[in-house]
């Protein structure tokens, strides 16, 4: 019960995201704005702000590293196997069953149910995260297609406001330097509005695309809800040198519905139905699934 009273917000902000989309109370223009102005600024300064004055010393363990990326690589590749055999072509399917929403939802689950301390853990992850998995889909995608691999394209993965805010914070953290209080209260103003910004961004994103269930979209949910982050709990458990709290955090991140990020990877018409349902059905599902994961990792 307590996890559902927590995460009830969160998917109460992003409920009322999809119906202002879907109502068209923010113009398209107002709706770009937004999310433009949540993933430049605002979700940056909440990484910024977090990573600058987090402890460092577990979140950047290698076997948090291995325990959550070793099931990502895992998923990622045995779907597009699949995949690639039934189509005979390069699909988005894989990553979309091995990629979480870590920053929309991830971020904003990780603080409302373990607390602002526990961030640590998702940031060391987003430091990859996007890095790996969109760098493994485009060598994937270039290989089965016969394309060349955009080193731009590559380059701009490291380039986003959001690895930028990482960077930035991790180097202050380690430099042992302080800033003026100005500083830090004008950081977190702007890292307040992140959090219910990002949700309703979601929301509208999400009003774009129509629930078509079908059996792709069926199976990929159950992937990343279930699957996913089961082999994550399994292999957190076997590693070394894991609190029950990080464990916590990588089970929570990697049972994250699907990031909406993975429709500009969709390169053909008939993927675009599957992969827009899977990353709907997933988040629509997740306000069920998580406080099973909640109550799972709690017992």
């Amino acid at each position: 019960m307590v996890a559902v009273q927590a995460i009830l917000p969160i998917f109460a902000l992003i409920a009322l995201g999809l119906l202002i989309g879907r109502r068209g109370w923010l113009s398209t223009e107002g709706s770009s704005g937004l999310a433009s102005l949540t993933f430049k600024l605002f979700m940056p300064a909440v990484l910024f702000n977090g990573i600058a004055r987090a402890e460092l010393g577990e979140g950047m363990s290698p076997m948090l590293l291995v325990a959550y990326f070793a099931p990502v690589l895992l998923v990622f590749v045995l779907v597009n196997l699949v995949a690639h055999r039934l189509r005979g072509r390069p699909t988005a399917l894989g990553l979309t069953a091995a990629y979480s929403n870590n920053v929309l939802v991830g971020i904003p689950l990780v603080s409302t149910l373990l607390g602002s301390e526990s961030l640590v853990f998702v940031f060391a992850i987003l430091v990859f995260h996007s890095l790996i998995l969109f760098s493994l889909q485009s060598f994937y995608v270039a290989l089965g297609s016969g394309e060349r691999v955009s080193g731009a394209a590559l380059l701009k993965n490291l380039a986003n406001p959001l690895i930028v805010g990482l960077v930035a914070g991790a180097l202050l953290n380690l430099s042992g330097l302080d800033l003026p209080e100005p500083f830090w209260r004008l950081a977190g103003w702007l890292a307040q509005a992140a959090l219910p910004c990002a949700l309703l961004v979601l929301g509208l994103s999400l009003a774009r695309y129509r629930l078509r269930p079908s059996p792709a979209a069926f199976v990929l949910s159950v992937i990343k809800l279930g699957l996913f982050p089961l082999s994550v709990w399994w292999l957190s458990g076997l590693l070394p040198g894991l609190s029950m709290e990080a464990r916590s955090v990588l089970v929570l991140l990697a049972a994250c519905p699907s990031g909406v990020n993975v429709l500009a990877f969709v390169r053909h018409a008939d993927d675009t139905r599957p992969v827009g349902s899977a990353v709907f059905l997933s988040t629509v599902v997740a306000a069920v699934s998580l406080p099973l994961w909640m109550h799972l990792l709690a017992g």
